[in-house]
């Protein structure tokens, strides 16, 4: 049973059904494609900070450069200019967009592999 001082659920009064009240969660239980970008990219951030959650500074950046698309081609000094944003979370931000583009490179080297 979780405890009424455990914010990591809700309790759905009329069933037994729990809903994540943070993404972390609602991806262990729903699966990554259930969230949204901006509940992915906190996940990356990790946590906010006094006043300002991960998921609201997860939007900011969205907001800045409209999409993860938009992101890529960012120099991470643009990603200072953002409350919240330190070097470690910029850091992590880097690395996960560096790791889709080694897996997009391996996608479109075996797609060429195929052809021939």
């Amino acid at each position: 049973m979780v405890k009424k001082s455990d914010k990591r659920v809700k309790h759905c009064r009329d069933s037994k059904q729990h809903f994540w009240t943070h993404p972390g969660g609602k991806l262990r239980e729903l699966g990554a494609h259930h969230l949204s970008d901006s509940e992915l990219l906190s996940i990356i951030i990790g946590s906010g900070i006094k006043g300002k959650s991960a998921e609201t500074i997860a939007r900011e950046i969205l907001e800045k450069f409209g999409s993860f698309r938009g992101m890529f081609s960012q120099p991470l000094k643009k990603f200072l200019e953002i409350k919240g944003l330190g070097d470690v979370k910029i850091i992590r931000i880097a690395a996960a967009f560096e790791i889709a583009r080694r897996i997009v490179e391996d996608v479109l080297k075996e797609k060429a592999h195929e052809k021939k």
